[in-house]
């Protein structure tokens, strides 16, 4: 096994890092502080195909890798990952699905404009009293002649007032439990569809997070994404890849934190030097500095497998779980290494410890990983 980088992700990383130094850095805390969704990020983050990671050439995509994927996420969050939640949520929730289980006229309908940052994705899955338990949902789309209407709302939506298009996930037959779930495409201003109130967030204030209503929504019957009955398992297939996504979030959140961890400790003097010098600190960032390596290994390995073509479950799942827990304690070290300057807003350090927790939460809790894991060893 070669895990040496090969030229084009050593350019790749380049060119993302360098777009978020120069687009992003400067903005981060007025961004963060006004809960601003940077919309005018949107065609820089097309032009270098951002928007499109993954999706095919033919679908106008950058057609790259899992793995190309990881590192343009990495980078992102590595200054802000309210904007890699943007972006991951962007392209590896709503496009994903469509990408993966569209009909042909649903892909050249939609994916083209998404893949290019003329729309923006949001993806509908969770309700107030169907979190982990998503099985449970109560949105319900109900047959009329050759029509879906839709009635329910779904909460933590990203991109719920902000998108364009929404995949949405809704029992069309109680009966059936999981097996009556089906998904649909729903586009901003169909009657009926409307987004609900914004969530005031913790952390990763500058990516939208909402509710989103249906009242009498009426879509057509092509709106129908897949099969009707499996909108629910392809849901999981769609989070097996979007948790990749995550864990590289997580990946470069740490990165971040570490890197501005490690800068204080080399500026600030205590006793007559630098706190680097002290072996308290330098264990803090040793620990930190082989974590994030051990998780980004991880993620690459499930990168790797998806770009082969293979289940990856159990490896996304471990990859998620091990990025987002080790990436709390990394967030938390940095602001114990800042100390009290940890503490306030002048330093970033507080930053990455507020948005760091939504990584072991979002598409799937650590608890649901752990789950997940323990299932595929077990059978």
């Amino acid at each position: 096994m070669d895990f040496r980088p090969t030229d084009h992700h050593q350019v790749l990383r380049r060119s993302v890092r360098e777009f978020a130094e120069r687009e992003i850095r400067p903005h981060v805390m007025e961004w963060d502080e006004a809960q601003h969704f940077p919309e005018e990020l949107i065609p820089g983050l097309a032009s270098l195909g951002l928007l499109g990671i993954q999706v095919p050439e033919a679908l106008g995509g950058a057609g790259m890798s899992a793995l190309d994927y990881c590192i343009c996420i990495e980078e992102l969050a590595r200054v802000d990952p309210s904007v890699a939640l943007l972006v991951a949520a962007h392209n590896g929730l709503c496009t994903a699905h469509l990408v993966m289980f569209g009909s042909e006229e649903q892909k050249r309908r939609f994916v083209p404009a998404l893949a290019q940052g003329e729309r923006i994705g949001a993806w509908g899955l969770t309700e107030p009293l169907a979190g982990s338990d998503a099985g449970g949902m109560r949105t319900r789309a109900e047959r009329r002649g050759d029509r879906w209407v839709l009635n329910g709302s779904k909460t933590f939506t990203t991109h719920g007032r902000v998108g364009h298009v929404l995949i949405v996930m809704a029992v069309t037959d109680a009966k059936a439990g999981r097996r009556g779930i089906s998904a649909f495409v729903v586009e901003r201003g169909t009657p009926g569809f409307r987004p609900g109130r914004k969530e005031n967030k913790l952390g990763m204030r500058a990516s939208d997070t909402s509710e989103v209503v249906f009242e009498d929504c009426c879509l057509p019957g092509d709106q129908l994404v897949g099969r009707e009955g499996e909108g629910f398992a392809n849901a999981l297939q769609v989070l097996d890849a979007g948790r990749i996504g995550i864990a590289a979030l997580a990946v470069g959140l740490a990165q971040g934190a570490h890197e501005a961890a490690v800068a204080y400790a080399r500026q600030r003097h205590q006793f007559g030097q630098p706190i680097a010098s002290f072996q308290a600190i330098q264990w803090k960032l040793a620990d930190d500095a082989t974590a994030i390596e051990a998780a980004r290994l991880l993620t690459y390995r499930a990168a790797a497998l998806k770009d082969q073509g293979l289940r990856t479950t159990r490896e996304a799942s471990m990859a998620k779980l091990f990025a987002s827990e080790m990436a709390v304690r990394v967030a938390e070290n940095g602001v114990q290494i800042h100390g009290g300057y940890g503490f306030v807003k002048d330093y970033p350090a507080e930053k990455y410890f507020r948005d760091v927790k939504l990584t072991t939460i979002g598409e799937g809790t650590s608890e649901i990983q752990r789950l997940v894991i323990a299932r595929e060893i077990l059978g």
